[in-house]
């Protein structure tokens, strides 16, 4: 049944009224683009185990939305989809599509282009003529086979059916690279270099394919070849206008809503945006597709300024959120897959052998011409036959212009999801980057805290800085030459499927150094040089660049790579007091602590997590005060026995050394009614005289010589004799061990406090009187639990959490003990 679209009003009175909100256009709306967004994002969980692009789950949800499923049944098609709405839901999904081109514009730093280097460059030419050369030979297949495909003119179908084949998807590749942790390796800063470059040149070839297509009649009688000239010199007219008039009125703009100048920048942003949409209708009216008017603009906005930060924080979530969606979802739901007869899924064929062939085939010998090795050249033909994004543009633009008949387009969608899809598991088969996380080579921190002690600090925002740098000031000596500091800093840089995170990706690329906020830098280079005592330190810096669901990997990785005896996280959330008295919360986001406490379960070396209350740097990070002198004045280890605290022990002891802090241990060796109670004591008895001591966490007998390094009272009778000049040591016998721990806390005696992360006490006087709290955060264990909730009863000292991760050696090592010691081993690392 034909409907006349102008007679469909936009709402309903409403359902007590009679009326049906699905005969209305603003309600199918809704219904549509909730339906989009629930079964998009239920794909892409599903998806995520294989690590594919969101893009993939919003095109196969249109897909399965459309009519080669659901779409099958004519009701629900009728009463969902109908085809009076087509047009309300294309304009709502292209009007996200612009902006989206938009953001691609601003993240597209075409200098980079120019500072890739022969490698890369050579790697995009090869990317795309090759293809394109393919695409002469796939056209002509088409047009013979395909019905209706020879009314299309020749020209304008190679030049499209071959940037369909050479196209590289910028943004879904370097999401990729992330997920298989290759963004910062030479592979993955080769394969960005070259699409980029490939990414510039497939726009210019589309709007090229877009102004020969023209209507789609191809040379029709109605079509002058002047039309395609005229075309072609207004685009280029366009471009010079918008690079020689606008980019420097851009430049202007930015400038003045830095942050130097106190100027209200909201009218500048909505002129930026009004903008986009002007010049989308201007490329329109020539007769380009209007997204090559809002790509241009985005050029034209400076890089690195304060301003195109705002307008991404502005839009992109909503632009990449909602509106996208919906236009993938749209790429799905055009496609019919029942279009595609028995003899044309030959044809599906050859399109995906074509467009693999020509991109990896290309890459591959061009690479291996520039001297890269074998397989790190057949990584990057296979990263640089990422499709997805941006081939689903160009197929819907060509399915607009009548260039794409229904059975091409879902052909060439087909060939963008297999090829995209099939992306990361190859690589993973074909590229593993060294550094696997099964070799476990590394040691305690404990054997190493009096000498080399090599140190591996995550930041992951300027108020992580200064905290965490103090407490490494602590464990230096600066007197004593020969225990010297090797520290590595990691920063933890989040990406998402926001484009501001691909922007600052090429701005680490561009500058080298982790960036820290490009609203508020804080350099750490500068920050370590301002402080003589430091000069000395052996410093050296990265940036891990993934989602936080494998962020920990990366640690991990770096972990083993550098053979770094802990690791020092910053916790998720940290308070600062304001005038001195209001304390507020600042809270990083729950994301941060699933990779702390993915750390705390999976490294194979000891972790530590410091809980910041104030105590540790509560000035603004500045280059020249991020090192001062130790606001660290009084330093207290709680003790109450097991592998965690002994290390807790060891790291005070360390700590001990730097002059002017004062470091107390506490141990506590309570008593319940009962007369049971934690055995350990900080004076326990002489492991020669000793023929048994027992605790639920211990893994050997302390008179045990065999197992020397596990017998925590040898160790702690040996630490005292070292320390017994410079650390004070208090012993607390006490019945509610939960009120003396919160009393060091709010005392304000302390500025730091350090616990083991499992204490070992295998009486209820511990664990009856943690088990009557809620367990805040359970991954810093009941002591550290206890000192770094929200309702902690006013504690004021920052707190640092000590996981120990014991080395298992190997039964070679060992001899005929080592089986029951390796046992003891892995029982102690499940305390």
């Amino acid at each position: 049944m034909k409907v006349n679209i102008t007679s469909i009003r936009t709402s309903s009175n409403g359902i007590w009224e009679g009326d049906n909100p699905l005969d209305y256009a603003f309600p199918v709306l809704i219904v549509q683009t909730i339906l989009i967004l629930f079964v998009s994002r239920f794909l892409a969980l599903l998806l995520r185990p294989f690590r594919q692009p969101k893009v993939i789950a919003e095109t196969v949800g249109g897909i399965l939305l459309g009519p080669s499923a659901l779409g099958r049944n004519q009701e629900y098609m009728h009463r969902i989809f109908p085809k009076w709405s087509t047009p309300i839901l294309g304009a709502v999904a292209s009007l996200g599509l612009i902006f989206f081109l938009f953001l691609v514009g601003i993240e597209l730093d075409v200098s980079s282009i120019r500072r890739s280097g022969r490698k890369a460059f050579a790697i995009a030419v090869a990317g795309i003529c090759i293809p394109l050369g393919l695409g002469v030979g796939v056209a002509f297949v088409f047009r013979k086979t395909i019905d209706g495909a020879e009314e299309v003119g020749y020209p304008q179908y190679l030049v499209f059916m071959g940037v369909a084949l050479s196209i590289t998807a910028f943004p879904v590749l370097a999401r990729i690279l992330a997920e298989l942790k290759l963004l910062t390796t030479s592979v993955g800063e080769t394969a960005m270099s070259a699409a980029a470059f490939n990414d510039v040149v497939a726009w210019i070839l589309l709007a090229l394919a877009v102004a020969l297509a023209g209507n789609g009649e191809g040379d029709g009688p109605h079509r002058s070849p002047l039309i395609s000239v005229w075309v072609i010199l207004s685009i280029v007219s366009f471009v010079v206008f918008m690079m020689v008039v606008i980019k420097p009125a851009m430049k202007r703009l930015a400038m003045r809503c830095s942050p130097e100048r106190d100027t209200a920048d909201e009218a500048y942003i909505c002129l930026t945006l009004a903008g986009v949409l002007v010049a989308g209708f201007v490329t329109d009216m020539i007769g380009v597709h209007s997204i090559f008017g809002a790509f241009i603009l985005g050029l034209t906005i400076p890089k690195e300024s304060n301003f195109a930060g705002k307008l991404m924080e502005r839009i992109e979530d909503f632009v990449s959120g909602l509106l996208l969606p919906l236009y993938f979802a749209m790429s799905g739901l055009k496609t019919d897959i029942t279009k595609i007869h028995g003899g044309s899924w030959g044809l599906l064929a050859l399109v995906i052998v074509a467009a693999c062939a020509g991109k990896i085939m290309g890459t591959f010998a061009v690479a291996m011409m520039c001297m890269i090795p074998v397989r790190e050249s057949i990584t990057l033909g296979v990263l640089m036959n990422t499709k997805g994004l941006v081939e689903l543009i160009v197929l819907n633009i060509g399915k607009e212009m009548k260039v794409l008949n229904d059975e091409a387009f879902a052909i060439l969608v087909l060939m963008a999801l297999f090829t995209t899809f099939l992306t990361t598991p190859t690589v993973l088969a074909i590229y593993k980057p060294a550094g696997s996380l099964s070799n476990c080579r590394l040691q305690s921190a404990s054997a190493s805290f009096s000498g080399e002690f090599r140190l591996l600090a995550c930041v992951h925002g300027p108020g992580s800085i200064n905290p965490l740098i103090n407490l490494i000031q602590l464990t230096r000596r600066p007197n004593d030459k020969s225990s010297g500091l090797k520290l590595r800093i990691i920063h933890l840089f989040e990406l998402t499927e926001r484009s501001s995170s691909i922007s600052m990706v090429q701005i680490l690329h561009r500058s080298g150094l982790p960036f820290i906020n490009h609203l508020q830098r804080c350099e750490l280079p500068a920050a370590l040089q301002a402080n003589d005592q430091f000069r000395r330190v052996n410093a050296r810096m990265a940036t891990a660049i993934s989602p936080l669901q494998t962020m920990h990997e990366d640690i991990i990785r770096m972990a083993e790579d550098k053979a770094v005896m802990m690791i020092l996280l910053p916790f998720h959330k940290s308070w600062r007091k304001i005038d001195g008295d209001d304390v507020v919360e600042c809270h990083a986001g729950h994301g941060w602590r699933g990779v702390n406490r993915m750390v705390l379960k999976e490294a194979q070396c000891s972790v530590a997590v410091l809980v910041d209350r104030g105590s540790c740097g509560q000035e603004p990070c500045k280059p020249e005060r991020c090192i001062t002198d130790s606001t660290l004045q009084n330093v207290c280890v709680v003790f109450f026995g097991g592998p965690d605290d002994m290390e807790a022990v060891e790291l005070g002891g360390r700590i001990s050394g730097h002059p002017g802090v004062q470091v107390s241990v506490i141990g506590f060796a309570g008593r319940d009614e009962a007369g049971e109670g934690c055995s350990w004591s900080l004076n326990p008895p002489s492991p020669d005289t000793c023929t048994e001591i027992t605790h639920t966490s211990t893994v050997a007998s302390a008179g045990t010589r065999d197992h020397k390094e596990l017998d925590e009272a040898a160790a702690m009778v040996e630490f005292k004799k070292r320390h017994e000049d410079n650390i004070c040591f208090i012993e607390k016998s006490t019945l509610n061990v939960v009120e003396q721990v919160l009393a060091l806390g709010t005392s304000g005696d302390y500025d730091l406090i350090i616990v083991g992360r499992s204490p070992s006490c295998p009486s209820k006087v511990l664990t009856e009187e943690t088990a009557e709290l809620r367990a805040e955060h359970p991954e810093l264990g009941p002591i550290g639990d206890l000192l770094s909730s929200s309702s902690g009863g006013g504690v004021v000292s920052s707190v640092l959490v000590v996981q120990r991760r014991p080395p298992v050696p190997s039964k070679m090592s060992l001899g005929e003990g080592g089986t029951r010691y390796r046992e003891e081993c892995e029982m102690s690392n499940k305390v």
